[in-house]
């Protein structure tokens, strides 16, 4: 018998995107599946749509709560499956990954696992943006306190390993998926990567992360002074960095790279200019760092 899968959904007035996101759940037709959906008082089609699926749910409500990690925490307290995720009302996942990720399980054990992902976007104009990860590689060649290499809707854990590490931060509302993957590899809890796409992730206008600003920024730096004091001091430097040239170091630039080695870039350079500042730092570790911007 396959191991009981539990998937949490918060939601909040996500009602565009949330059919989509309960169908791929339920499209997967797997034997075992707890999927409970926590909706912060939508006011918008959300619980209509909720409504019209809930035969199918172990479990939703409608009610204010103090954030979406906070709606995360209710629905894993409640969830008794062995194997646990979330899935927000705006993600996908990828079919038939319920069975494959329960194999996994029942060969590796506890652990967390994490695949590759679909980022997309549907533009206004009707056309479609799209890109792929290689996670696993990303994983290998980036600590995970230096960038955040996991890619949330694409993992899953076991039931034990969630006692272990404990719930998640609901103090961050940006990087509270990142904080808990920092947090269990401080608590040697094993990293399983597959090389597989298993969720699609949406990116539109009102995307949270997008969206963050300053306030983002904060709060990543903060998880940087936590976990590595040493790339929270590259973080506060590259974000309150200017990284355009003047005309004359644009033109030094092309000079630099007409006589330097293939794969000279900007961000070389940059070093150069700016040595004193980010000589303890490498050229991927500033790249790195201003990805997470």
């Amino acid at each position: 018998m396959y191991p009981k899968i539990s998937i949490v959904t918060p939601s909040y007035n996500q009602g565009q995107y949330l059919e989509g996101t309960i169908l791929s759940v339920l499209g997967q037709n797997y034997p075992n599946l707890e999927y409970l959906i926590f909706d912060a008082a939508s006011t918008d089609d959300s619980v209509a749509i909720i409504k019209k699926h809930e035969k199918q749910l172990s479990f939703w409500v409608s009610e204010k709560d103090n954030g979406q990690a906070d709606a995360i925490n209710k629905g894993f307290s409640k969830s008794t499956g062995e194997i646990l995720m979330w899935l927000n009302s705006d993600d996908l996942l990828m079919p038939n990954v319920l069975h494959f990720i329960a194999e996994q399980y029942m060969e590796k054990g506890d652990g967390i696992y994490f695949g590759n992902c679909i980022h997309f976007k549907e533009n206004s104009n009707g056309s479609l943006y799209s890109s792929g990860s290689n996670v696993a590689a990303s994983h290998n060649a980036i600590p995970l306190e230096l960038g955040d290499t996991i890619i949330q809707p694409s993992s899953f854990w076991s039931k034990k390993v969630w006692l272990q590490n404990g719930i998640l931060a609901d103090n961050f509302h940006f990087g509270f998926d990142w904080e808990w993957f920092l947090r269990a590899e401080r608590n040697n809890i094993p990293f399983y990567s597959i090389n597989k796409p298993i969720s699609l992730y949406r990116i539109h206008d009102a995307h949270k992360t997008g969206i963050g600003g300053k306030k983002r920024q904060e709060e990543l730096l903060k998880i940087y002074e936590i976990y590595s004091p040493k790339f929270a001091m590259l973080y506060e430097l590259v974000r309150n960095q200017d990284f355009n040239f003047t005309f004359g170091e644009r033109v030094l630039f092309r000079i630099y790279k007409m006589f330097s080695t293939k794969g000279f870039s900007k961000t070389h350079f940059f070093k150069i200019l700016n040595h004193k500042k980010y000589k303890s730092y490498s050229v991927e570790e500033i790249n790195t760092i201003k990805g997470m911007l």
